[in-house]
C-alpha cells in the first residue's frame, strides 16, 4: 500500500472547497470557466508542481499533472454544477494528486494527475475529456453555447497563453477515477465502497416549439398557438409511450426551460427546452430517441407549430477494464472486507471518454442520503479515507 497522508489530503480537499463556496453548508458554485473555476486550476497546477508533476493546460482547458514517462492517469474534474457540492469531481482530483505524491515518496509507479474541463455540461456533454478522446471535435465543441448565449469557444479563451497542445493519451498506461457515488444503493447499504463494472449511456438535445405570441387577455383558446402547451404536451406523451420500453433503470429529464417571452400576459410564442435519457443499452437509447422525435413532430403539426432539434450530444454505455477492475476489487475486499459491492454508474463520468483512449476503472464511496447536485452534497470523511487507502492498494498492486 502507498504511503498516503489523509490528512494532507483532506486539508487539499477543503481547500479547493474554498473556490467558489456557496456560504450555504460545504455547496459550491464553480462551472466550467467561470473565476472560481479557473482560480481553482491555478491553484491545482500549483499543487501539482509542488508534487513533482508538471502542470499542463490543453486547448479546451484541461488540467493535467504529467509524471515523468509513462505513468498511470488518475483524476476526475473540478468544474462544479451551479448549485453543487463539494465532492462531485473534486473528489477524484484531489485523491489523484494524494496519490501521485505518495507514490513518488515510495519509488513508483509514476501516476499523472487529471481534472478535466466542463465535465458538468455547461456547453455539452463532459465537453473536455470529449474532444480529447475525439468523441468530438474542437470545431464542434466551440459552436456549443451555454444557456446565457456564450459559446464555447468565447469561453476557453479565457485560458489564454496558458493553453498548450493536447496530451498524447500514448504516455499513459490507464485511468483510475474515484468519485462519489451520487446515489442512495452504498449509504442505504451500509456499505463503504462500490467498484463499478460499467457506465450507463447517455443522450441529450434541445428541441424548440416555435408557435405564436400573442395577448393572453384576447387570444380566444381555441385559436392559441401556445409553445408551452406544445412542450406540456409532448411531456405526457412521451412518458405515456416511454412506459412501454423504460426499465427500472432508464431515466429521462426535461432539465432546463426557457419560454419566450416568459411574461404573465404574453402567450408564449417560443419554448426550447433539453431533453436527455440514459440507459445502459445502447439499442434501447436509440428506441427513445425515435419515440421523442416522432412525438415532437406530432405535437408540432397538431398544434400549427414549428419542431426545431438541435445537435445530439451523448456516449454509449462503457464496460470497465477488467485488470483495472480486479485491482480495485482486491483492494476494496482487503480495505472494507464484506461492505464493498461491484455496481454499475448511473452517472456520466469522464472516464466514459477517456475508455476511448485507454482502459479505465472507477471507485465508488457513499454519498449520504443519496444527494449529489445539491449544496447539501457530502461524505463522511472517514469513507472518503477509506476509498483513498483502496486507491492506494490498488495503484502499489498495479506497479
Amino acid at each position: 500500500m502507498l504511503p498516503v497522508d489523509p490528512d494532507r489530503f483532506l486539508k487539499d480537499l477543503h481547500a479547493l472547497r474554498r473556490f467558489g463556496a456557496s456560504g450555504v453548508g460545504k455547496g459550491v458554485s464553480r462551472p466550467g470557466f467561470s473565476d472560481p473555476d479557473i482560480a481553482a486550476r491555478d491553484w491545482l497546477a500549483m499543487r501539482m508542481s509542488e508534487a513533482g508533476l508538471k502542470p499542463h493546460y490543453d486547448p479546451v482547458g484541461s488540467l493535467f499533472g504529467l509524471a515523468e514517462g509513462r505513468s498511470l492517469l488518475m483524476g476526475s474534474h473540478s468544474d462544479s454544477q451551479p448549485e453543487g457540492g463539494w465532492l462531485d469531481g473534486a473528489l477524484g482530483v484531489i485523491a489523484a494528486l494524494e496519490i501521485s505524491r505518495a507514490a513518488r515518496a515510495a519509488g513508483g509507479p509514476p501516476v499523472s494527475v487529471v481534472s478535466f474541463e466542463d465535465e458538468e455540461g455547461r456547453f455539452g456533454v463532459t465537453t473536455g475529456s470529449s474532444v480529447w478522446a475525439g468523441n468530438q471535435t474542437l470545431e464542434g465543441a466551440d459552436a456549443l453555447h451555454d444557456a446565457g448565449g456564450l459559446s464555447f469557444a468565447e469561453a476557453r479563451a479565457r485560458f489564454g497563453v496558458r493553453r498548450g497542445d493536447f496530451v498524447d493519451p500514448g504516455r499513459f498506461s490507464g485511468y483510475i477515477e474515484m468519485h462519489i457515488e451520487q446515489g442512495p444503493v452504498l449509504d442505504s447499504s451500509g456499505e463503504k465502497l462500490g467498484v463499478v463494472d460499467a457506465i450507463v449511456g447517455i443522450r441529450d438535445m434541445h428541441i424548440t416549439f416555435t408557435g405564436q405570441q400573442n395577448h393572453a387577455g384576447t387570444t380566444p383558446m381555441h385559436l392559441r398557438r401556445d409553445a408551452f402547451q406544445a412542450l406540456a404536451g409532448f411531456n405526457a406523451r412521451i412518458a405515456e409511450r416511454f412506459a412501454n420500453v423504460m426499465t427500472p433503470q432508464t431515466v429521462w429529464t426535461i432539465g432546463h426551460v426557457a419560454v419566450h417571452p416568459n411574461a404573465a400576459s404574453i402567450v408564449p410564442g417560443r419554448v426550447r427546452f433539453s431533453m436527455q435519457w440514459r440507459d445502459g443499452d445502447a439499442d434501447r437509447l436509440a428506441r427513445m430517441e425515435e419515440i421523442i422525435r416522432t412525438a415532437a413532430a406530432e405535437i408540432a403539426q397538431e398544434m400549427g407549430m414549428e419542431p426545431g432539434f438541435g445537435p445530439m450530444l451523448g456516449l454509449d454505455p462503457v464496460a470497465m477494464d477488467p485488470g483495472l477492475r480486479g485491482a480495485l476489487e482486491r483492494a476494496a475486499s482487503d480495505e472494507a472486507p464484506d461492505r464493498w459491492r461491484v455496481m454499475p454508474s448511473g452517472a456520466l463520468h469522464d472516464a466514459t471518454n477517456v475508455a476511448r483512449l485507454m482502459p479505465v476503472s472507477m471507485l465508488f464511496v457513499p454519498s449520504i442520503g443519496g444527494i449529489s447536485h445539491d449544496f447539501a452534497e457530502d461524505t463522511d470523511e472517514a469513507d472518503l479515507v477509506t476509498g483513498l487507502n483502496t486507491l492506494a492498494r490498488a495503484v502499489a498492486a498495479l506497479g
